[in-house]
């Protein structure tokens, strides 16, 4: 499945972008440095949840302390 940057428009795969950032339960897929210095100063500008996928839940377990 294939991507599309919301700074510049270019279409990538999942694992060909340069960062994943997750922004209001959407993760977005930016292209190069550039696009993520943009997409970091005013995301509410860029964000378009069609544009990105939903991201998951993490689920975090205890860890447990050693003695």
């Amino acid at each position: 499945m294939s991507f599309k940057d919301p700074v510049c428009g270019k279409r990538m795969n999942r694992g060909k972008a340069h960062i994943t950032i997750e922004f209001e339960g959407v993760n977005y897929f930016l292209c190069c440095p550039q696009c993520q210095a943009q997409f970091e100063r005013s995301p509410k500008t860029f964000a378009k949840p069609e544009l990105g996928e939903k991201a998951r839940k993490v689920q975090h377990y205890p860890v447990k302390q050693h003695n």
